[in-house]
């Protein structure tokens, strides 16, 4: 396995050093911009991010930011026609192009795959350009989707997990954005002229975040990034102040559900994505759960006890606290057991942080897995917009197996005594009564 790894490095180590090959620049409308240049395959990806996630929602209106870069390809115009929503999947289609959108809590994210031969890709730049500058947002797409997302939120209502986890979030968050789930009334209540306000409020040229990756020199990236973002609305207005993130009192939720299985949920808010602690906790939530089979959580409760098939712990940090998460399903039976193993499998590592053996294992697997999270253009420009969107270091590439190998028991022990804290924990369990 380390010889696979070590060749993968050679293969994709110059697209992957990012101190070497990352180039960042500002366009004049004010987005930012970041490039590497990856000649070996003609193709061209580029994702344009916004901070236009469910943070910056009102809570009566949630939803509005899925429905919005959802909807961006839904109808939009190029020069004096304007084009439907079939209209413009069939000009993708015709030049081989692919256009795929997300969100998640603080971003919007719109990428393109196409061709980077001059025909097709400018062809793909010019669809993209409508898409992101002059949406439509057509009033018969807009009651499809409401219908469709209300459909699912009404499914996810029945199912335990759904359940656990939008009262998990409630409690971890109880008066802040990342606590607010989508609602079948929330989304009713979305007209067309919300979507266009919100595109206008967030999807701003100064607040972009372009990042570029493929067969284009500098100049053709810079000629692109200008393309893309020239005729985004310019902000007339200061960006809103984010709300704090207030920690919850240590408590726990019983939610009644016929399943045969507890499932149960347990955490709170932890870290934010440029925290100096980022890579102690990384390394140390690798130990506790993050490290599949050879996590303490799965060897003490799946192997030992056999109390779940499967448990976990993630670090998931945001543009303000993101979650620490224990989740794990178990029978009903013993779920009073689980919960008090994992209570005291997290007490024990708190006091105690890894065993040298752990931290060393945990150090070295997280740093040659290094090599596939780099093994192709799509991942590398996940990690160019990660970058790009939260302000990282521009060798953050470079320097993650360095930072990584610099970790030490005692950093880890000192971070997760700063960012999880037994008096903040909330526990969530959706089980019969």
């Amino acid at each position: 396995m380390r010889i696979i790894l070590l060749i993968l490095a050679c293969l994709f180590g110059s697209a992957s050093h990012a101190g070497v090959d990352i180039q960042r620049w500002t366009t004049p409308s004010g987005a930012r911009v970041l490039f590497v240049a990856s000649p070996v395959l003609p193709m061209l990806d580029v994702q344009v991010d916004f901070a236009a996630g469910s943070l910056f929602v009102p809570d009566e209106k949630a939803g509005l930011a899925g429905l919005t870069v959802g909807l961006l390809d839904s109808g939009a115009r190029i020069g004096a026609t304007m084009l439907d929503e079939e209209q413009i999947a069939e000009r993708f289609a015709d030049v081989g192009a692919r256009l795929t959108s997300s969100v998640d809590h603080d971003r919007a994210s719109v990428r393109l795959r196409t061709l980077s031969s001059a025909a097709e890709r400018a062809a793909s730049l010019e669809f993209f350009r409508a898409v992101l500058a002059a949406p439509s947002f057509p009033e018969d797409a807009l009651t499809r989707e409401k219908a469709r997302h209300i459909a699912a939120i009404q499914e996810a209502d029945t199912q335990p997990d759904g359940i656990g986890s939008k009262r998990f979030a409630r409690a971890m968050y109880p008066d802040h954005p990342y606590g607010v789930n989508a609602t079948a009334d929330s989304i009713a209540r979305i007209v067309r002229a919300d979507l266009e306000a919100f595109w206008r409020t967030h999807y701003l040229a100064r607040h972009a975040v372009v990042s570029i990756i493929g067969a284009v020199t500098r100049a053709e990236a810079e000629a692109i990034a200008d393309q893309l973002t020239e005729a985004l609305p310019q902000a007339t207005h200061a960006a809103p102040a984010l709300k704090a993130v207030t920690l919850p009192q240590r408590q726990a939720l019983r939610m009644p559900h016929p399943a045969t299985q507890s499932h149960i949920f347990i955490g709170m808010p932890s870290v934010q994505r440029n925290d100096p602690d980022f890579f102690p906790l990384l390394v140390g939530n690798y130990v506790l759960g993050g490290g599949g089979f050879v996590s303490r959580l799965m060897q003490e409760v799946r192997e030992k006890r056999g109390y779940a098939y499967s448990v976990r712990s993630t670090i998931a940090p945001r543009l303000l606290p993101g979650p620490f998460e224990i989740s794990l399903q178990t029978k009903r039976s013993q779920s009073g057991d689980a919960i008090k193993l994992v209570e005291t499998l997290l007490r024990d590592f708190l006091r105690d942080g890894p065993s040298a053996k752990e931290l060393q294992a945990a150090k070295q697997n997280l740093i040659d897995g290094q090599a596939l999270r780099l093994d192709s253009n799509a991942k590398i420009l996940g990690f160019l917009s990660l970058i790009g969107f939260y302000d990282l270091p521009l060798n953050y590439l470079d320097e993650y197996p360095r930072r990584i190998e610099a970790v030490t028991a005692r950093q880890v022990r000192d971070a997760f005594a700063r960012h999880v804290r037994p008096e903040h924990l909330v526990t969530v369990v959706v089980a019969a009564d």
